[in-house]
């Protein structure tokens, strides 16, 4: 309290103005505080409420109360200011959880010391006040207005500083509960983002981090919430295929490998960092690539393989059995060959452009493969199988998987 103090009993000098002032000030007290209220809602926007409104008459009140201390303490050195000084730090705090700004609050103080000193004048004039009297009480008038104005303005910074911090507070417990494993409840998130200032969007995607050693963390925008404290940051992108989001999301992968989950509805966070950081590690295996940021969604079949490693090892094994037999210099290019000529819907040419290869090259190693599988390779109830298989050994074979040719083809 003895700052509060500071702010108003550093300087007296509304205890140099005679105090018999005091009483023909007392009967026109009410009135003055009803010309500032008036004054007030007519010239600054933000107090412009209608009379009978909670606000007015919470208003009427504190300048009641301030018209009140400044003429009961003229002439009296003893006064205590710190019921005013604390009522108008009330006042800044209000202002500022409120959403108003400081300029308009320092604007109405400013206007009500107009409206006093206007007062005084005429009531000099009325009175025959001695000019050095007026002076004094001018005087007096002025200190006390730029100390509530102080006031006000440290009850206002107090607040806002509160409010960041209470606002930093539900924007982490937000970002929390966006991935949560159970999710938490739509109403629930939405409540939470009210408090965290952060508008809730349709879809949100998770980008997992792998940052290096002396990472230095980008300066991101309020949309995007980001945790960089656990052992594996992530950062949730608000709509993250809506427009601009490109080139932000981009900028998280710079000079740090990153993968981007699915869009999910928000409720389903945890679904889109789950896949996201699966996919992290598939480039830390050298399966995705490592440069850049991954997109999930660009690599559903490798994916979607990587979950079942242990099986398609048994399946590949036991399926492509002839094949995996082969050395490797030649199992490579023509399970490579097979799987292109199959995805070119079995146009020669098309995989050879696809491969770099003569179309030639490309029909004999088909011819070759045909005569390792027999019929088995066009049958339409395994051409899918045999398309995953392919796919998930090349993707995989030689990066620590189970996925690989076996000394023994299993029975």
């Amino acid at each position: 309290m003895a700052e509060t103090k500071s702010l108003l009993d550093s300087a007296e000098p509304w205890a140099e103005v005679p105090e018999e002032l005091v009483v023909d000030l007392l009967p026109h007290m009410d009135a003055a505080a009803e010309e500032i209220v008036r004054e007030i809602q007519h010239l600054v926007p933000e107090y412009a409420r209608p009379l009978a409104s909670e606000y007015t008459r919470r208003m009427r009140e504190d300048i009641g109360q301030t018209v009140a201390h400044f003429v009961n303490a003229l002439g009296d050195a003893d006064a205590s200011w710190e019921p005013l000084a604390r009522l108008y730090m009330e006042v800044g705090a209000r202002e500022a959880k409120e959403g108003r700004s400081l300029d308009g609050l320092q604007t109405a103080i400013r206007m009500s010391g107009q409206v006093a000193c206007r007062r005084f004048i005429k009531d000099a004039r009325r009175l025959e006040w001695p000019l050095q009297t007026l002076g004094r009480l001018t005087e007096a008038l002025f200190v006390f207005m730029e100390k509530i104005a102080s006031a006000a303005a440290q009850g206002y910074a107090d607040a806002q500083g509160q409010i960041a911090t209470e606002r930093e507070r539900s924007r982490w417990r937000l970002r929390d509960l966006l991935v949560a494993d159970p999710p938490a409840s739509r109403e629930a998130l939405v409540d939470l983002a009210r408090s965290a200032d952060w508008d809730p969007p349709r879809t949100i995607g998770v980008v997992a981090l792998r940052p290096p050693a002396g990472y230095i963390v980008p300066v991101l925008p309020p949309v995007m919430l980001a945790d960089w404290h656990t052992a594996q940051p992530y950062v949730i992108v608000p709509d993250p295929e809506g427009p601009g989001r490109e080139r932000l999301i981009a900028t998280l992968s710079r000079d740090c490998p990153a993968a981007l989950g699915p869009a999910v509805p928000l409720t389903r966070g945890e679904l889109s960092l789950r896949w996201a950081r699966h996919a992290l590690r598939l480039t830390e295996r050298g399966v995705l690539p490592e440069q850049g940021m991954v997109r999930c969604l660009d690599h559903l079949p490798t994916l979607v393989t990587s979950m079942a490693e242990d099986l398609l090892g048994l399946a590949v094994s036991n399926r492509l059995s002839p094949l995996m037999q082969l050395p490797p210099h030649r199992r490579e290019p023509l399970a490579r060959t097979l799987l292109t000529y199959m995805e070119s819907h079995d146009n020669a040419v098309a995989a050879a452009d696809r491969l770099l290869v003569h179309e030639q090259t490309v029909r004999y190693r088909v011819r070759r493969v045909e005569d390792l599988l027999g019929g088995d390779l066009y049958d339409p109830e395994i051409r899918l199988e045999m398309m995953l298989l392919l796919h998930a050994w090349l993707r995989f074979e030689g990066r620590g998987s189970e996925i690989g040719p076996s000394p023994q083809p299993l029975t």
